[in-house]
């Protein structure tokens, strides 16, 4: 009975430091984690690279060219849409040029806050550990490279989860994709070929403007701020603009939210009586949309988010 009892404090202080063990573990993992997701945001902006990537969404696909060039005065980036009508954007450090297909018209949008694939993950990726849980998942091959794959898991309801294949040289993410609660793909990038190292030729990212009407994209004027939204925990506001859309008689004011990675936005406008209009839940691809109407105005909240944020998100609007 006595050795019993001696034996049983000695098999608690056993278990409470196996249990040790494995938290130091999972805190060691989470940390080479992060040092991945460091590497992939800053391989997003300082290497050159050139390649080709497939936009899996829904049904939809579409095959982009990506040519990506850092200098002296900062980052060059032309994403060509190879399919369809011949259309092209290019990026000069934040300002982002649309050449329409017409070849007579291009779309300016200044300081644009979101990037084009692979730059999926903001400059500081510590942040987003407040609200998904990061793990390594093993190693697989993407465009004939070795990749290190790692898991952003939500730490709530208001997001979905992200895996991401980072290229074990550099760090460049060379694949995406975004699934929802049921464990289906919402959406995915993934680079089919790809060259990292060499800078494309400074002349692929000549901005011939020559004869070309450039349209704002947003009208000079502040978004009203008579509204009052209330985004799920850790969205940020990152934009604001007032638009004026295909199809809209008067101007559109668009926000957008994000925690760093999942993105929401929200336009806000006066009901058109004549036009058949959204009214709550439902989905264009695999793009959630939420609509209602509030004092006059159709509030329109969508993403690649669950529902949940989206209703939340539609419902907090008020007029201040």
């Amino acid at each position: 009975m006595q050795a019993r009892l001696a034996l049983a404090p000695r098999q608690g202080w056993l278990a409470a430091w196996v249990a040790g063990l494995a938290l130091l573990s999972g805190l060691a993992h989470a940390d080479e984690a992060l040092d991945w997701l460091n590497r992939a945001a800053a391989a997003a902006k300082q290497q050159n690279y050139s390649g080709v990537y497939v936009y899996h969404h829904g049904e939809y696909v579409e095959v982009l060219r990506v040519l990506h060039r850092t200098q002296g005065t900062g980052e060059l980036e032309k994403v060509e849409v190879m399919d369809g009508a011949p259309r092209h954007f290019l990026r000069i450090n934040n300002d982002v040029y649309c050449h329409l297909p017409d070849g007579k018209n291009v779309r300016l949008e200044r300081n644009a806050p979101r990037r084009f694939f692979p730059a999926l993950l903001p400059a500081q990726p510590a942040r987003l550990l407040d609200y998904y849980e990061a793990k390594l998942a093993g190693s697989e091959r993407v465009a004939g490279r070795t990749c290190q794959v790692v898991t952003l898991e939500p730490r709530d309801g208001y997001r979905y989860t992200y895996n991401l294949w980072l290229d074990k040289q550099t760090g460049l993410p060379l694949k995406s994709r975004i699934i929802n609660d049921n464990g289906s793909v919402v959406s995915m990038f993934v680079f089919s070929e790809i060259q990292i190292g060499k800078a494309p030729d400074a002349g692929l990212f000549r901005n011939d403007l020559a004869g070309k009407q450039i349209h704002k994209a947003s009208l000079d004027q502040p978004a009203e701020l008579a509204w009052s939204v209330t985004p799920p925990p850790g969205f940020e506001q990152v934009q604001d603009a007032v638009r004026m859309l295909p199809g809209k008689q008067a101007p559109v004011i668009h926000l957008v939210f994000s925690d760093g990675l999942s993105v929401l936005s929200m336009f806000v406008e006066p009901v058109d009586r004549q036009l058949q209009r959204l009214q709550g839940l439902s989905a264009e691809g695999a793009i959630g949309v939420y609509a209602r109407e509030v004092d006059g105005y159709t509030v329109t909240t969508l993403g690649e988010v669950p529902n949940t944020a989206l209703i939340e998100t539609g419902n907090s609007v008020k007029r201040k």
